[in-house]
């Protein structure tokens, strides 16, 4: 009420003369002028998409409903309100986002069907491999802006092409000092702090904000847990009153667990958690798991969920930081510029005592971005990019002699290990003792004709990427807008072995390739309300391993598939958004192809097409929001492979009563012939809600939930994830307009539910990723 007062006040002052000369008039008419003022309460939350503007993908300052494409923006109200803590949340308030658990650490977002990009302030970041990587804090993170399809020209040639999530950056204040502080604990002793504080140093020309979390997270899951720490420092400089100079620098730190969830997902484990028991047996009669091992069934037990494929002797630590800096400076009053400069680096090591290794022993990633705008005049905008990327990347691997359905998880610790043998660790090269990895070439050192060694993702590799875009936007008339972009970068890349085996010259190779990219999109208002969209683009993307790195691949050479990963899209939308209402609604049709790296380097085109729809309602005291997506995604006559074909496969025929096994033996790795079959680990339908209602001024209480549709976990369809549902519920009083403390509830009917392991289904014979029991987290916050 108070701008409504405050509205009330000025429209009476400013009234005032006008009051005295109808006074002065009453004295030579008989008729009294009356003037009547009202003041319109402003009821939004801030926790409604359809006021953000969207920086950077299509151009800076842009509303919603101008970009035509499907995007979801996620303010920092609306990160607070959802609880969103991971990338997997983003699912809770953006449709067609539904991915599987990432080793139970995703780095990347999963966006139609398929791994996407991970940008920051409009720079790619150093991400996992194959969505398996370091953590994401949000420490450094004011707004997430999920956009579905591959990026635009302006973001480049990139690797992952089902859509993209761009953060954008905490930026510091130049007029106002404030800060915030919270205090969180939870269920399993998972407890976190953050501070977060902004002042002016000069005002309204220098200004700095300081930001620090840390993560001491217990687990449900067996020898889980996470630890970390994240320091993020922003300056913001205004040299004048045409420019703005953002840096700012975020440090993080952390120790996390590798969790491939539970194995033999049988379809009576996924719908009554029976476990198979028995440990897989070699033709040597070794019970250490290897290839081919067998399984002989003795027995059928309820498993408790938390026991997973977890060791408590594994090391698995990173250490990242990142650089950006940002300017932007009107030259004229037709022309702006924009530059952008981004620095990561990162080290992770991963030693597991199932013999997987991963060792990034530094990559460096550095990129320039130079953007021109000139407005040609009202209807006309040219924007010009010019961009640099540089990739240095030294890492091991070794993730040859995993073996995952022979173990049984109800045993020992000693079943889940795996010794290397001899003959195991000749095709493989010491790192250093007691630590091997695969050497980043391949060698006949007898000379039979045939490698002699195991290759996984071991390179040292450098790229340069340079690239130009031009994007031109028209506004035609009132009503119509286009936008036509295209793009080519040139890359340069080189790539050797970094630990050739005793006696080798180390392989080496290089290769240059020109890659394109096009754009073209329209925007037609049919009225005031609603506005309707077209896009169509093309991309030429990379394949890359490990933090963006490239491998040698057969014969020792930089395989030319590796840049040769065609994408298209095409879409079509409708966008409601009124001025006058509290309400906002899109809905997009889709057809993607697009390629989907495969673990063993290789790509496997997909094809999606389908519909999603976002609602969002926000007027106090509700907040309301609901996403639907279908998707139907499928091999574009394309081969595909999995770790072992079925899960019987791991099985003899001993026990029929309880699984009829094939006796083929497991980890079989096996191909799947080029089919138009559906892609395995999506639901073809899901549907979320989210829901706020403010009691009094001060006590408030929300809801969300999410419902799958039934969908399969292999390639052949032998186990379903069957229709599951997710119900959090929260709450949330004010003690003072700065205090606060929130209960979050989540899973509050304790569903038993799952979802797949790892992107592409390759493990979806293999395993299954339990989710979360019934888990509650208060929270305290308060602002100063």
């Amino acid at each position: 009420m108070k701008h409504a007062y405050l509205a009330l006040s000025l429209a009476t002052i400013l009234n005032t003369p006008l009051v005295a000369f109808a006074a002065e008039k009453t004295q030579v008419k008989d008729s009294i002028e009356h003037i009547e003022v009202a003041g319109q309460v402003i009821k939004s939350q801030g926790l409604s998409v359809k006021n953000e503007t969207i920086d950077g993908p299509f151009g800076d300052n842009l509303a919603l409903q101008d970009i035509a494409r499907s995007v979801t923006p996620i303010s920092s109200e609306l990160i607070e309100q959802l609880n969103i803590t991971t990338l997997q949340d983003v699912l809770a308030v953006s449709p067609n986002t539904y991915s599987a658990s990432g080793f139970g650490a995703p780095s990347l977002p999963t966006i139609r069907g398929q791994l996407g990009e991970l940008f920051q302030d409009g720079t790619r970041r150093q991400a996992g491999n194959n969505g398996f990587g370091v953590p994401l804090s949000f420490n450094s993170v004011e707004q997430i802006d999920v956009v579905k399809g591959a990026p635009p020209v302006l973001f480049g040639s990139s690797q992952r092409n089902g859509g993209f999530v761009n953060l954008q950056s905490k930026v510091a204040s130049t007029d106002e000092s404030k800060g915030k502080a919270s205090l969180s604990a939870g269920r399993w002793d998972q407890y976190s702090a953050q501070i977060d504080y902004t002042a002016p140093i000069i005002k309204d020309k220098v200004g700095f904000r300081v930001s620090y979390e840390h993560l001491d997270h217990g687990s449900y899951y067996d020898y889980s847990g996470t630890k970390s720490d994240s320091l993020f420092a922003a300056l913001r400089i205004l040299p004048d009153d045409k420019s703005t100079w953002d840096i700012n620098f975020e440090l993080y730190q952390v120790e996390f667990t590798d969790n491939a969830g539970i194995n033999r997902p049988t379809q009576a484990l996924i719908d009554d958690g029976l476990y198979i028991t028995g440990q897989g047996v070699q033709a040597n009669g070794s019970t250490v798991p290897a290839a081919g091992s067998i399984v002989s069934p003795t027995g059928q037990v309820n498993i408790d969920r938390s026991t997973v494929l977890t060791d408590p002797d594994n090391q698995n630590e990173a250490t990242t930081y990142l650089i950006h800096s940002i300017y932007k400076r009107e030259l004229s009053a037709n022309a702006s510029l924009k530059n952008i400069t981004y620095f990561q680096h990162l080290q992770r090591e991963e030693i597991a005592q199932n013999s997987f290794v991963e060792i990034i022993d530094g990559a460096d990633t550095a990129q320039n971005r130079t953007e021109l705008t000139y407005n040609w005049n009202d209807e006309q905008q040219t924007i010009f990019a010019f961009d640099v990327r540089y990739n240095k990347v030294l890492g091991y691997s070794q993730f040859t002699t995993e073996a995952d359905l022979p173990i049984d998880l109800t045993g020992p610790l000693s079943n889940r290990r795996i010794p290397l043998t001899d003959a195991q660790k000749a095709r493989l090269v010491e790192l250093r003792p007691g630590v091997f990895v695969s050497p980043g070439a391949q060698y006949d050192i007898d000379n039979d004709g045939s490698g002699d060694f195991n290759l996984s993702d071991t390179t040292d590799s450098r790229s340069w990427q340079t690239g130009f875009a031009i994007q031109q936007d028209s506004d035609w008339t009132d009503k119509l807008h286009t936008s036509v972009g295209y793009r080519v970068d040139y890359y340069d890349v080189e790539a050797r072995d970094p630990i050739a085996p005793q006696g080798q010259t180390a392989a080496s190779d290089s290769i240059n390739d020109t890659l394109q990219s096009g754009q073209v999109s329209f925007n037609y208002k049919l009225n005031a309300d609603f506005t309707g969209y077209g896009a169509a683009s093309y991309n030429e993307a990379t394949s890359n391993s490990m933090a963006g790195g490239n491998v040698l691949g057969g014969g020792n050479v930089i395989s030319a598939q590796n840049f040769a990963t065609e994408n298209t899209l095409v879409e079509f939308g409708l966008k409601y958004a009124p001025i006058d209402s509290d309400w906002y609604a899109d809905g997009a049709v889709f057809s993607q192809r697009r390629s989907l790296r495969n673990r063993d380097g290789s790509n496997t085109g997909i094809r999606t097409t389908g519909f999603e729809s976002q609602v969002f309602y926000d007027a106090y005291p509700y907040w309301l929001s609901a996403g639907y997506s279908y998707i139907d995604a499928r091999y574009d006559n394309s081969a595909s492979s999995q770790d072992s074909a079925q899960v019987a496969d791991a099985f003899d025929n001993s026990r029929p009563d309880i699984i009829a096994g094939t006796g083929v033996g497991a980890p079989s790795f096996t191909p799947f012939a080029p089919s138009n079959s559906q892609v395995q680990g999506i639901p073809e339908q899901s549907f979320s809600f989210n829901g706020n209602y403010s009691i009094t001024s001060k006590w408030q209480t929300g809801f969300s939930g999410l419902y799958t549709k039934s969908y399969p976990l292999d390639f052949l369809q032998t186990v379903k994830i069957r229709d599951q549902y997710t119900l959090n519920v929260n709450t949330s009083y004010a003690f003072t307009p700065s205090t606060k403390l929130r209960l979050d509830v989540n899973n509050i009917t304790n569903q038993k539910n799952w979802r797949p392991v790892f992107e592409g289904g390759y493990f979806g014979a293999t395993l299954a990723f339990p989710e979360l029991p019934i888990n509650a987290k208060l929270t305290l916050t308060h602002k100063f």
